[in-house]
């Protein structure tokens, strides 16, 4: 395992904790997403693995060590672990793409021409070379979206947390996106993805891990979302695919279209 959170409480000053003796698992190169209803705890155990939240007990573990929350504990801990929040304008703030992407790797230390060598990198993955020079303030939400994944890419995290990244998005947004993750993927990056759509996660992601009354349920992301009572006390809606494998009362979980042809066979396939 490279990320691992072990019977996590979390509350904010005031209130009841948010996660109560949460746990989940992250193995290298996984994509995990993270479902759940509004003020579930998701936002809440994205900050306490990123170190940006510090849990009141329990244990965040990065490739086998505790996260310790000091200032040497914190640092390493974000150079490997990054955390993009749902709305870009939290983390955007530089007057162009090329400089905001920049400014993670110029405050590791890196050379001016490693950190440009690593903004065209992330922009490449990101698929947005075009944006380079761009004023960040003439961008789109989309565009905006992904220069804030590119500046968190740019820190060549092992782990990369990403709160609704496809919130907002129109149809084409959602799929550039999922192009985007893709590449990351194939990079070997862990990806963590917390979302409401639960059609587009189980079509992306190796597991889910679902936040319901304050702990985390997880596992491979169609028996998982095929788990009925599960999905109704997290307040979810159940994928198309599975709602119909079930009322078929077919054996397989399918997650695509195809994957759903597949699973009925010929004699229920439309014709031309």
């Amino acid at each position: 395992m490279i990320l691992v959170a072990r019977d996590v409480i979390a509350s904010y000053p005031g209130a009841e904790p948010v996660l109560k003796r949460a746990s989940c698992r992250l193995s290298p190169g996984i994509r995990l997403a993270l479902l759940g209803a509004n003020g579930s705890g998701k936002t809440t155990l994205l900050r306490c693995l990123s170190g940006a939240h510090k849990p009141d007990s329990g244990e965040i573990a990065l490739a086998g060590r505790p996260l310790k929350h000091d200032r040497a504990g914190l640092r390493e801990h974000r150079r490997r672990v990054q955390l993009v929040l749902q709305d870009p304008d939290d983390q955007l703030f530089s007057a162009d793409v090329t400089q905001d992407v920049a400014f993670g790797p110029l405050n590791l230390g890196l050379t001016e021409d490693e950190a440009r060598r690593r903004v065209a990198e992330a922009l490449d993955l990101l698929g947005i070379t075009h944006l380079a020079d761009r004023p960040t303030h003439q961008l789109s939400y989309g565009e905006r979206k992904r220069v804030t994944i590119a500046g968190a890419v740019a820190m060549r995290p092992d782990v990369l947390l990403l709160d609704e990244p496809t919130a907002g998005l129109d149809p084409s947004g959602v799929e550039e996106t999922r192009s985007a993750l893709a590449r990351l993927t194939g990079q070997g990056t862990t990806i963590v993805l917390a979302t409401h759509d639960v059609d587009f996660a189980l079509s992306w992601a190796d597991e889910a891990a679902v936040v319901a009354g304050g702990q985390v349920h997880q596992g491979p992301i169609a028996e998982v979302l095929a788990d009925t009572d599960l999905v109704s006390r997290a307040h979810l809606r159940q994928p198309w695919q599975l709602q119909l494998a079930i009322a078929l009362g077919l054996e397989s979980r399918p997650r695509t279209m195809t994957e759903v042809l597949e699973a009925i066979g010929p004699s229920h396939r439309p014709t031309a």
